[in-house]
């Protein structure tokens, strides 16, 4: 593979020349660029990134860690931050962790001297984490993680008052009987919706007992769950699954049912992904700019890697807004079951 003296050898100039023509600079002359790319050509010479950041000390890379790489909220989400990327010129790393806080350390170190910053999104950071793994000098930025008592910036979907927001809103609708499908356990954000959820139901329904099933963000979660409600003798009237993905799953498990969704049981997701506009009947949602979320997050990267000095706004929370559709039941009243009265006993 050829090298940068290489490349000075061929074109008869200095590696300092070669490294300005490489680098765009302006005060080369035009005969000298010439020669140098010819040169470039010939040989097929790629520049050695990692070579270059050792002089530079910077990668043009940021990487990103996430809970998981599957599904439309993690498509949305990579999507925004790869937006604000490209736009400045710049590579991502990707990586998934699945595991414990140990996994998420290992793969915090894998990207270390490899990226400018990390934006990070996992159930088991906290401060302990970081402090072992992750030097003062490399910018970072939280997205949805749980508190973790650092001076890292954070940015997160203030899931607490937008599942306060759905519940009150099927309460306006005149649902009396709410339950919720929860996501996976010691998830921020599944936790801070389903505290929303039992915060609001108490205010908005006092003496009625919260009906809580969990799940795990996925559609299958959610197609369990709908089976288990649609075969309670004493079927809620609404139910509000913690994310889009589940609620197609109970969607799919009412229809199976013979259950007419919003005339027999009214439904309400959260994110607002794509398909929720998609599928039949639309779905009722507390809609968070997902895309958005992500490019947020890259621009306080980018920030923090310019200015790591603290601003006083590092902390950033996403309202999610209500976007009602057909699946909530808000063009019709909820129908209330008739129950059968006892029978009498001659």
């Amino acid at each position: 593979m050829a090298s940068i003296k290489d490349v000075a050898r061929r074109a008869g100039v200095s590696i300092a020349s070669v490294s300005r023509v490489m680098n765009e600079h302006e005060n080369v002359r035009e005969e000298t660029r010439e020669r140098v790319l010819a040169a470039v050509r010939s040989l097929r010479y790629v520049p050695h990134v990692g070579a270059r950041s050792l002089i530079t000390r910077q990668t043009s890379a940021v990487g990103v860690l996430l809970p998981d790489l599957y599904g439309e909220f993690f498509s949305e989400i990579i999507r925004g931050i790869d937006d604000g990327a490209r736009r400045h010129g710049l590579q991502l790393l990707l990586s998934s962790v699945h595991g414990d806080g140990a996994e998420v350390g290992a793969a915090i170190r894998t990207m270390r001297g490899r990226v400018d910053g990390l934006l990070v999104m996992s159930p088991h950071v906290d401060a302990a984490l970081l402090d072992r793994n992750i030097p003062t000098t490399v910018p970072l930025v939280l997205i949805n993680s749980p508190p973790v008592g650092t001076s890292h910036p954070t940015i997160a979907i203030d899931s607490y008052g937008g599942a306060r927001a759905m519940v009150r809103h099927l309460v306006g609708l005149g649902h009396r009987s709410i339950a919720h499908v929860a996501g996976a356990e010691h998830n921020f954000d599944s936790d801070e919706r389903l505290r929303g959820y039992r915060d609001e139901m108490a205010c908005s329904l006092p003496g009625v007992a919260p009906l809580v099933l969990r799940g795990d963000f996925t559609e299958r979660a959610g197609h369990e769950a709908g089976r288990t409600l649609a075969a309670r003798a004493d079927r809620p009237d609404a139910v509000f699954a913690a994310n889009d993905v589940m609620a197609v799953g109970c969607l799919a498990a009412f229809r199976a049912a013979g259950l007419s969704v919003p005339d027999d049981i009214a439904l309400a997701g959260f994110d607002d992904i794509p398909l929720a506009a998609l599928v039949n009947p639309a779905l009722t949602t507390a809609r968070v700019r997902i895309a958005d979320l992500g490019r947020s997050a890259l621009e306080q990267l980018l920030h923090a890697i310019h200015d790591p000095k603290p601003t006083g706004r590092d902390a950033q929370a996403f309202a999610p807004e209500l976007v009602i559709r057909e699946s909530c039941g808000a063009q019709n009243p909820p129908r209330r079951r008739l129950r059968r009265p006892p029978a009498r006993v001659t």
